[in-house]
């Protein structure tokens, strides 16, 4: 599965962005896709992920109720819809794919994209 991350840019403080993850190779409707975020300097963390069904979804505690994901698995698609943003939200976002497991950790998953660069202004 090949994974390609895309939407990122740069926004004011209160914007918003719609990330996507489009994938190729393979179907995804199988796989619970998760988004992480990895700021300078840090380690790559969870931001929120979705089961292969969009039964059950994820969202670490700082992005509750201003993010939402979603999934399209007819279009093998994922989004990250982000609303509210901070500067705090400033990161490269990653998408990636995993075929079960904690959906919080990042060893779960088998296929990472590239990352999208989002910067927040304040």
């Amino acid at each position: 599965v090949q994974l390609q991350a895309s939407g990122g840019g740069l926004v004011q403080a209160g914007g918003s962005l719609r990330l996507s993850c489009a994938a190729s190779g393979r179907t995804i409707s199988t796989y619970t896709i998760g988004w992480f975020r990895q700021a300078p300097g840090k380690e790559r963390d969870f931001v929120a992920a979705i089961t292969w069904r969009g039964d059950l979804t994820s969202y670490v505690d700082s992005v509750k109720g201003r993010f939402t994901i979603s999934r399209d698995n007819a279009k093998n698609t994922a989004h990250l819809q982000m609303n509210s943003l901070k500067s705090e939200d400033t990161a490269v976002y990653y998408c990636a794919a995993s075929t079960g497991g904690d959906m919080r950790g990042a060893g779960t998953y088998d296929y990472w994209g590239q990352g999208t660069q989002v910067t927040v202004s304040s």
